[in-house]
């Protein structure tokens, strides 16, 4: 069934899930009992995610090895994404004839009200980034949909003058009006689906999921505010 529902990797898109893919029951894995019915599945089992991304560690060591960058995590949701990438990319460094020499700095943007994506964008921490002025810049973000909220962040950053921006994004959705703005390195491309786990939240609650899973309508409908 996998074989069906995932396609190979295609640079700068990431592993695809088709839009078909049911993905996978929640009864084969372990998951707090307290999201009992707020679940549909698991999309992205958390071992994958861990692999994928020692995989996006290496592509980006392969490009940027040796340049001194800095790291723009994107809170809340990208922190787990970004720890794990970093941790990556400095266990590459230590065995490799490349090195990344590493500065991370941490920024909250905020568009979502529910399962809605909202024209009002919050980017907080991000009001003096005068400091990545002639440097190289790696955005990790853990999910881009319309790519709007992105386009906003790269003018923000680009605005005070860094060498290079790159983008590093966990999960790419496929979504209708999308303003195609794909990050550079992507590790899944997924349904329309609303998911949750691995840091990312609904509300502020599922980010304590290890398994990237859809959440449910009825999981929805107890956590809206």
């Amino acid at each position: 069934m996998a074989e069906v529902a995932v396609q190979s990797e295609r640079r700068g898109e990431g592993i695809v899930i088709s839009d078909d893919w049911p993905g996978y029951s929640l009864d084969l894995f372990s998951y707090p009992a307290h999201y009992s019915g707020d679940l549909d599945c698991v999309i992205i089992p958390h071992g994958v995610i861990m692999d994928r991304t020692e995989r996006l560690a290496r592509n980006i060591m392969d490009e940027l090895g040796d340049h001194d960058i800095v790291v723009l995590c994107v809170l809340k949701g990208g922190y787990q994404f970004c720890a794990d990438l970093v941790d990556r990319i400095k266990a590459l460094s230590r065995n490799s004839n490349h090195t990344i020499p590493m500065r991370v700095h941490f920024i909250r943007l905020k568009s979502y009200l529910n399962d809605q994506s909202t024209e009002d964008l919050h980017i907080l921490g991000a009001e003096d980034l005068s400091f990545l002025a002639g440097k190289n810049v790696l955005i990790v973000e853990a999910i881009v949909g319309t790519g709007k909220t992105m386009k906003t962040l790269l003018k923000h950053v680009e605005a005070f003058g860094p060498k290079m921006i790159k983008v590093a994004g966990l999960l790419v959705k496929r979504v209708p009006h999308s303003s195609a703005c794909v990050p550079d390195y992507v590790g899944f491309e997924i349904p329309n689906r609303f998911v949750v786990g691995y840091a990312l939240d609904y509300n502020e609650y599922f980010r304590d999921l290890n398994h990237i899973c859809v959440i449910s309508e009825s999981g929805k409908l107890k956590y809206k505010i």
